[in-house]
């Protein structure tokens, strides 16, 4: 069973990753890290403003998480900090916010047909409204979230409408939950999708 975590930046998801991967050792959890992407990409100089060069980072950010979920995938039952479905709502709908009508799902139609093969049993989706986000994120001076404000007006919205249309996404209302209460829902989230997997 392989299971992930969405919502906006500053969410709390990494926090209630690593509050599950803590109190739930039948749970293997598998951390954003964009590491990989980046070394393949490294010194290649590309933009992501044009749409040849976008394809080509997107394919390495692509590869990634298959690569991800492969490991995910051969887990009892796994938590994805993010996963499958955050790179292929990113990968379609970010030139949108730049204003471009790029033919991306023509473009990468192999690699998107391999990325929706990534079954996800189910997701949840941490949501908070913005002026919380923004509270959380100053917050937290250990996270770099340099790209905070761009997400929250461009991608966040359309984001939660892109997720809400999905089969199998549940969403936790987190405004009025502290970092240790959604850690708990969180863990008490994936504790009842083990119960009824089994």
């Amino acid at each position: 069973m392989v299971l992930a975590l969405q919502g906006g930046m500053a969410v709390g998801k990494t926090t209630a990753a690593r509050y599950t991967a803590a109190h739930a050792s039948a749970v293997t959890v598998f951390f954003e890290d964009n590491a990989p992407a980046l070394a393949a990409l490294r010194g290649r100089g590309l933009d992501k403003h044009k749409f040849a060069d976008y394809c080509e980072i997107q394919r390495a950010f692509i590869q990634q998480e298959l690569d991800r979920y492969a490991l995910a995938a051969h887990c009892p039952c796994a938590l994805l900090d993010l996963g499958p479905q955050e790179i292929e709502f990113y990968t379609l709908y970010y030139p949108h916010t730049l204003g471009q009508d790029w033919p991306v799902e023509q473009a990468l139609a192999a690699e998107l047909a391999s990325l929706r093969r990534c079954r996800i049993n189910r997701t949840l989706f941490l949501h908070a409204s913005v002026p919380v986000l923004r509270q959380r994120k100053e917050a937290d001076a250990t996270r770099d979230r340099g790209f905070f404000d761009y997400t929250v007006q461009h991608l966040l919205p359309a984001k939660e409408r892109w997720f809400a249309a999905q089969p199998l996404v549940d969403f936790l209302q987190t405004d009025r939950l502290t970092q240790a209460e959604t850690a708990a829902a969180v863990l008490a989230w994936v504790q009842q999708c083990q119960k009824e997997n089994l």
